[in-house]
C-alpha cells in the first residue's frame, strides 16, 4: 500500500514555482556580486590616482582655489559611489540570504509531498536512485559554492572600497623637507546610506565629519575634536605671511596681550579718567548683543564678538572713532546645531577672547562655531568644531602661532588641543588630553631657545610644541573647575585654581615644582608675572604679591570689591578692573603703592586691552576708549 503525504496540486505548483523563481533569483544576485567584484578590481572606484595627481598640483600651487575645489567635488563623488557601491553589496547579501533561505523553505515543502516509502519503477535503470542522489549532491555542492564565493566577494569588495578610501585620505609619502596641503577627508563607516552622506559631504571643507549607528537608525553625526584621535602633523605650503613679534607686541592681538601672558607694551597710557564726567573717555559706543569677551587691537580695528541664544555676531570698530565698521553674523554653519547650548548667566555664549594676526580675525562661540575674516569683514573660512560639552559654556579665548590658530577645547567629553590652519581652517594637527573640563586659555612661551603652548586643566599643566602638537613635559598638581589661565616668566609657569594651590613649576623635559601655596586662591582672574614679580588676584577682592622664584610674599591688599578681570602690566604698573568697573591702578613692585583708582561708571568683568597710548574696556553693554 502506498503511504503518500501530498499537498494539494495547486499549492505543489505553486512551491515548485518559488523555488524555480528562489533559484534564479539567487543566481542572478550571486552573478551580480560576482561581476561587481571583478568590476572593482578593475576599476578603482574612489580614483585614488586622479585625486592625488590633482593633490599633486595642489601642492605646486597652493593658491589656486579651483584646483582644490575640484578636488573637493571629487572627494563627493568618490564618496558617493563608495556608499552606492556599498548599499549594494550590503543589498545584494541580504537578498541572496532571503533567496537562498525561500529555495530551502520550497524544497522542503515539495520534497514533504512526495511518498515516504517510494516504489522505483520497473522501467528505470537499476542505477537510478544512485544517479539521482549523486545529481542533487552536486547541484547542492555548486549551489552552495556559488553562494560561499559570492559572500566572500562580496566581503572583499567590502574591505577593498574601506581601505582604498582611507588610502585616498593620506597625502603621497614625502620627504622630511617637502611640504604639503592636506586635503581632509571623512572618517566613514559601512553604517550608513549614499543618500545620508550626499549632503553631508559638501562641508568637508569646514568640518571633519564621522558616521555613526544608533540602536533605532544609522546617521550622520558630527565629530567632536574631543573625540578625534591624534592626526599625524601636517604642514602647509606658507601661502601667508605671519606678524613678527614686534607687530604683535606693537598691536593686542589676543586675551591679555602678546601671547596671552598679561604683558603690554604699550606707551603712554593714562592713568586718570572718569565715566561720569567724561573726562579722558574718548569714545562710548553700545554693543549690540551681550558678550564677556575682551577686546583685541590691531591697528585701527577693534574687534568683538557677542551672541545671544538665537545669534552671534562680530564688530569690527574704528578705534580712532569708536564707528562700528562692520557686524558679521554668523549663521548657516554646516555642522551647526539647530539650537544653542545650555549656559550660565556668568559665561553666555560670547566668553572666547579672539584673535588676530594682522590679516585675518577669528572667533569661537559657546555651540563650537568657530569663523575667520577679513579685515572687510569678508568671510575667508568658517566651521563647527562640535558642540562643547561644558555646564557652564565654553570660556577658552584662541591664540595664533605664527599659520596656526591654536584652540583648547577641554570639555566633558576629554580634553582636545588643536591647531587649524589661519588661511583654510584645515586641522593640521590635533592632541587629545587626559583631563577634565577647562575655561582657561593658552599661553606661549619661550623656553630653553624654543616657543611652547602651555595649557592648565584638572589635573595637569603641560607643554605642547606648537609646530605638531606634541607633548613636551606635563606635571599633575591642579584639581577642580580650572578657570584662571596660567602666567609665565623666566622659565617660569604659575598656574592656580580655587580650592586647589598655587604652583610655580620651572618647566622642562623634566618639570619641577619650585614652591606652592593655599594661602591666596583665584577661581576666575589669570595670574600675572613679570620682573620677578608674580601678582595673584582673587575674585572676592584680595591681591597678593609674591617672589616668583622663592614664593616669599612681599603684601597682600584687600580691595573693597571683588574680580572677575585679570591683572594687566603696562609700564610697570598693573592694571586691575573691578565687577563695578573701578580700574585699581599700582606699581608693580614690592610694595603696593596705589596710583589712582578711576570709575568708568558700569560694571565690568573684562580685561582691558592697550594699543597706541589708550585703553580699550568693555562693560556690560559697551565698549569704551580711554585716552588723554
Amino acid at each position: 500500500m502506498k503511504n503518500y503525504n501530498k499537498l494539494p496540486e495547486t499549492n505543489l505548483k505553486l512551491w515548485k514555482g518559488l523555488a524555480l523563481f528562489a533559484g534564479i533569483f539567487s543566481f542572478i544576485i550571486c552573478f551580480l556580486i560576482i561581476v561587481n567584484f571583478v568590476q572593482i578590481n578593475r576599476i578603482d572606484p574612489v580614483n585614488v590616482e586622479t585625486v592625488n595627481a590633482l593633490v599633486q598640483r595642489l601642492h605646486e600651487n597652493p593658491e589656486d582655489l579651483a584646483l582644490r575645489e575640484q578636488i573637493r567635488e571629487l572627494d563627493l563623488l568618490a564618496r558617493k559611489a563608495y556608499f552606492t557601491t556599498q548599499w549594494q553589496i550590503r543589498t545584494g547579501g541580504y537578498l541572496l540570504v532571503a533567496g537562498i533561505a525561500l529555495l530551502i523553505l520550497s524544497l522542503q515543502m515539495i520534497i514533504s509531498a512526495r511518498p515516504k516509502n517510494p516504489i522505483p519503477s520497473a522501467q528505470a535503470p537499476e542505477n537510478y536512485l544512485f544517479t539521482q542522489k549523486n545529481a542533487r549532491k552536486w547541484i547542492s555542492a555548486g549551489g552552495i559554492s556559488m553562494v560561499a564565493i559570492a559572500l566572500l566577494l562580496a566581503f572583499l569588495t567590502h574591505n577593498k572600497l574601506g581601505n582604498n578610501l582611507s588610502d585616498a585620505s593620506k597625502p603621497n609619502q614625502i620627504t622630511e623637507n617637502e611640504e604639503v596641503v592636506e586635503i581632509p577627508v571623512a572618517e566613514i563607516s559601512d553604517s550608513i546610506k549614499a543618500d545620508q552622506i550626499v549632503n553631508e559631504v559638501s562641508v568637508l571643507d569646514n568640518q571633519i565629519i564621522t558616521t555613526a549607528q544608533d540602536s533605532s537608525q544609522n546617521t550622520v553625526k558630527t565629530q567632536s575634536p574631543a573625540d578625534i584621535p591624534a592626526e599625524k602633523p601636517a604642514s602647509i605650503s606658507k601661502v601667508d605671511d605671519f606678524p613678527s613679534d614686534d607687530e604683535l607686541r606693537r598691536n593686542f592681538p589676543f586675551f591679555r596681550g602678546f601671547d596671552g601672558l598679561g604683558i603690554a607694551f604699550q606707551k603712554n597710557i593714562p592713568t586718570d579718567w572718569d565715566g561720569a564726567t567724561g573726562r579722558n573717555i574718548l569714545w562710548k559706543i553700545k554693543i549690540p548683543l551681550p558678550g564677556f569677551n575682551s577686546p583685541i587691537v590691531w591697528g585701527d580695528r577693534v574687534f568683538l564678538t557677542g551672541a545671544s541664544n538665537n545669534k552671534k555676531e562680530v564688530y569690527c570698530i574704528e578705534a580712532s572713532s569708536g564707528k562700528i565698521l562692520w557686524t558679521v553674523e554668523v549663521k548657516d554653519i554646516p555642522g551647526s546645531p539647530g539650537t544653542s547650548p545650555k549656559v550660565t548667566d556668568d559665561t553666555g555664549h560670547a566668553a572666547p577672547g579672539m584673535a588676530t594676526d594682522g590679516q585675518r580675525v577669528y572667533a569661537i562661540f559657546s555651540n563650537g562655531d568657530i569663523i575667520a575674516l577679513d579685515f572687510a569683514g569678508k568671510q575667508v573660512w568658517v566651521k563647527n568644531l562640535g558642540v562643547p560639552k561644558n555646564h557652564y559654556g565654553h570660556s577658552s579665548s584662541l591664540i595664533i602661532f605664527r599659520n596656526k590658530l591654536i584652540v583648547q577645547y577641554d570639555q566633558g567629553a576629554g580634553g582636545q588641543v588643536m591647531a587649524l590652519s589661519v588661511s583654510t581652517g584645515d586641522i593640521l594637527w590635533s592632541t587629545p588630553r587626559k583631563v577634565k573640563i577647562s575655561w582657561a586659555s593658552p599661553i606661549l612661551i619661550s623656553n630653553a631657545g624654543r616657543t611652547e603652548i602651555v595649557l592648565v586643566a584638572d589635573p595637569n599643566v603641560a607643554g605642547y610644541d606648537p609646530e605638531t602638537g606634541v607633548e613636551l613635559w606635563s606635571i599633575k598638581g591642579v584639581i577642580g573647575e580650572v578657570g584662571p589661565s596660567p602666567a609665565f616668566d623666566d622659565g617660569v609657569v604659575f598656574v592656580t585654581n580655587d580650592y586647589s594651590k598655587l604652583l610655580a613649576i620651572k618647566v622642562g623635559e623634566k618639570p619641577e615644582v619650585l614652591w606652592e601655596s593655599d594661602e591666596y586662591l583665584s577661581d576666575v582672574p589669570s595670574p600675572v608675572a613679570a620682573s620677578g614679580l608674580l601678582f595673584l588676584v582673587t575674585s572676592y577682592g584680595a591681591v597678593a604679591c609674591y617672589d616668583a622664584i622663592t614664593g616669599n610674599k612681599f603684601w597682600e591688599h584687600e580691595f573693597d570689591e571683588g574680580f572677575y578681570s585679570s591683572p594687566m602690566i603696562v609700564e610697570n604698573r598693573v592694571y586691575l578692573v573691578n565687577k563695578k568697573g573701578v580700574t585699581h591702578i599700582f606699581k608693580a613692585d614690592k610694595e603696593f603703592v596705589a596710583i589712582a583708582d578711576p570709575e568708568i561708571g558700569e560694571k565690568s568683568v573684562c580685561t582691558p586691552a592697550f594699543s597706541n597710548g589708550k585703553i580699550y574696556l568693555r562693560t556690560q553693554t559697551s565698549l569704551f576708549c580711554i585716552g588723554s
